[in-house]
């Protein structure tokens, strides 16, 4: 049985295809558009997913899309109604497109279908999830766990922000619901709006600006006690309600009413590229703490409700590391589980997922102790003919590496040399991070490594910070964390004894200074709160990445490197090898290794192409 899901027409559209339940393939539509967070119809992904299982459209069982449109109108109407007057602009922008496009969604997707199918897409079943449902479900069924609550925390769906479930065997039941206006992605987009970054792309920026605010100063209690007191009440059991008389993406073109925002914390919105001061650090410090606050007490009242003691997250919200590293540690639950790809695009996996457990009602394997996502490399993977295809068309040279260890030695000793090296090898990664196969990397210990990083490499502003990838085995020799983290989504702290001591005025010294002193003996990857963004390597999952870093490890006596994604500012993560060839030569990185071809910079033909990579992504 062939189920392919789609998620589609909002940001992060994708594609994720089932066969007999165990995923065949899935992949982002902006990795083969190059457009990120592509909206448009998944057309090239779910061409791949039927390339990869060597199928057609009309070998397909179903086809799914991860929300209900009608009920998303119906959203649009009343809450215009509700708003009336006010919104008549958005209003009358909004509906013309909802009328030709989105209420006709069926049809839409079947002449889509029949272009990838060349007109063979008829009596195709077509069927749709609810929104949360598709993320509950892309959480639980490719988790380790026969049981556990399910914790579901977005932007908005049809009309729900957020969701508890509870999720046993091969059935979810969902349980309690928060709905829109309130959500909690909102309010955190709404203060990513207010602090320059762009919305539904820049809430990692957010989340890694707070760290540069002060945690014991007066700023961050007034700005946290300005939210509580004007922006929203907090219940109990987590769920929230937002005075809407601040916020304008109810019926308005913007997040947020700039006015009366500058008159609670006392300074207006920052435009974007302005330079960031301390008080837009103790602001996006204040609206972290809170987003914890709000998701702890959403996963307690899950396990008050559930019973259950494992917990599984998923959308837009689960992908704040820094809010899962707290709830891990908090000990409410015996272990947790989140979908790398758990914003919208994970979507499309949970709607196939829903319909093949839920709906045909397949039975739902027992775990071997791992979870079902094959590491979450289910993309495209490239043979040496076309690798040496793109070598050929732009003249590179390069060098194949024997088999065995040679490729493994010689990349280790670039990265300590202090080399930035472009790593590409096998299936692209599903969701957000590159875990390992698309990635750029640099030596942890090196001091210099983040600024060269993040001002020659990658282009972005010099306060984001980089993550490491670590041995699985060697994880507790420098994180305080017992669990593993396979993909990039939890926070754990920098050992106590790697850490060097702060300065008596550290946090009040302006933020360039904060950024580049020296915190640890591995300072490229140890952001101002002595925590990381960590991903576990795991032999199993992915050998030659494991085995890239038990290189390393043997030339310097450190298991630990720095890993970011392929790709610059504003574009997507690289998929072909021409896309990492290309982002390779219009960057200082010194090596760019695909398969087992190394290309060394400096024997490189100079780069014959404009390097218009701000014209052609534009800034995330």
């Amino acid at each position: 049985m062939h189920i392919l899901g789609i998620s589609a027409f909002y940001h992060d559209s994708a594609a994720a295809l089932l066969k007999d339940g165990e995923i065949v393939a899935a992949a982002q539509e902006e990795r083969f558009t190059r457009k990120k967070h592509d909206p448009s119809f998944p057309a090239h992904a779910a061409s791949f997913c039927l390339q990869r299982a060597r199928i057609g459209v009309e070998d397909l069982d179903a086809v799914v899309f991860y929300d209900k449109p009608l009920l998303k109108f119906e959203r649009l109407l009343e809450t215009y109604y509700a708003f009336a007057p006010r919104g008549l602009k958005s209003f009358l922008s909004a509906i013309p497109v909802w009328i030709k496009e989105k209420v006709f969604l069926k049809k839409l997707i079947r002449d889509e279908l029949k272009r990838i199918g060349n007109g063979t897409a008829k009596g195709v079943k077509l069927l749709f999830t609810d929104h949360h449902l598709a993320h509950a479900a892309s959480a639980f069924f490719p988790s380790p766990f026969p049981e556990a609550a399910i914790l579901t925390i977005d932007g908005v769906g049809e009309w729900a922000t957020a969701s508890i479930g509870h999720g046993r065997d091969n059935d979810i039941t969902l349980l309690k619901e928060m709905r829109f206006p309130h959500s909690v992605g909102l309010l955190y987009s709404a203060f990513t709006h207010y602090l320059g970054f762009r919305v539904n792309s820049g809430e990692y920026k957010l989340m890694g600006l707070a760290p540069y605010g002060d945690p014991d100063s007066e700023q961050v209690r007034r700005y946290r006690e300005a939210i509580r007191t004007h922006l929203v009440d907090v219940k109990e059991d987590g769920s929230i309600w937002l005075n809407q008389d601040y916020f304008d993406y109810a019926t308005g073109l913007s997040m947020v009413k700039d006015d009366k925002w500058a008159a609670i914390f006392g300074f207006p919105r920052r435009t974007p590229e302005t330079a960031i001061e301390q008080r837009h650090g103790d602001l996006a410090y204040a609206i972290q703490q809170v987003t914890e606050e709000i998701v702890m007490k959403m996963a307690r009242t899950a396990r008050r409700l559930t019973g259950a003691e494992n917990l599984c997250l998923s959308g837009g919200v689960a992908l704040n590391c820094v809010a899962n590293g707290k709830l891990l540690r908090s000990g409410d639950f015996a272990g947790i589980w989140i979908q790398s790809a758990a914003g919208d695009a994970g979507g499309a996996l949970g709607a196939a997922y829903a319909i093949h457990h839920m709906y045909h009602r397949k039975p739902r394997p027992r775990a071997d102790g791992g979870d079902r996502m094959h590491g979450a490399y289910l993309g495209p993977d490239f043979d040496d003919l076309e690798i040496l295809a793109t070598a050929k068309k732009y003249r590179a040279p390069c060098h194949r590496m024997k088999e065995g260890g040679e490729l493994s030695a010689a990349v280790a000793g670039y990265l300590a040399a202090g080399k930035a090296v472009g790593w590409f090898q096998g299936r692209m990664e599903w969701g957000p991070r590159a875990l390992g196969n698309r990635s750029i990397l640099g030596d942890a210990r090196n001091k210099e490594m983040q600024k060269r990083l993040n001002l020659k490499i990658k282009f972005r502003e010099s306060f984001r910070p980089f993550a490491p990838s670590v041995l699985a085995e060697d994880a507790a020799e420098y994180f305080e964390l017992e669990a593993p983290s396979p993909y990039m989504l939890l926070i754990a702290d920098v050992r106590k004894e790697r850490r060097n001591p702060l300065p008596p005025d550290y946090h009040r010294q302006p933020i360039r200074d904060k950024l580049y002193y020296v915190r640890s003996d591995i300072p490229a990857i140890t952001h101002l709160d002595f925590t990381a963004r960590l991903q576990t390597v795991h032999r199993e999952t992915n050998p030659r990445f494991w085995e890239l870093l038990n290189a390393f490890k043997e030339r310097t006596g450190y298991g630990v490197i720095v890993n970011t994604s392929f790709n610059v500012r504003g574009e997507p993560i690289v998929c072909t090898p021409e896309d990492a060839y290309r982002c390779f030569m219009r960057t200082d990185m010194d090596y760019l290794v695909v398969g087992d071809f190394i290309f060394a910079k400096t024997e490189q033909p100079p780069w014959q192409e404009k390097d218009n990579w701000q014209e052609e992504y534009g800034l995330d």
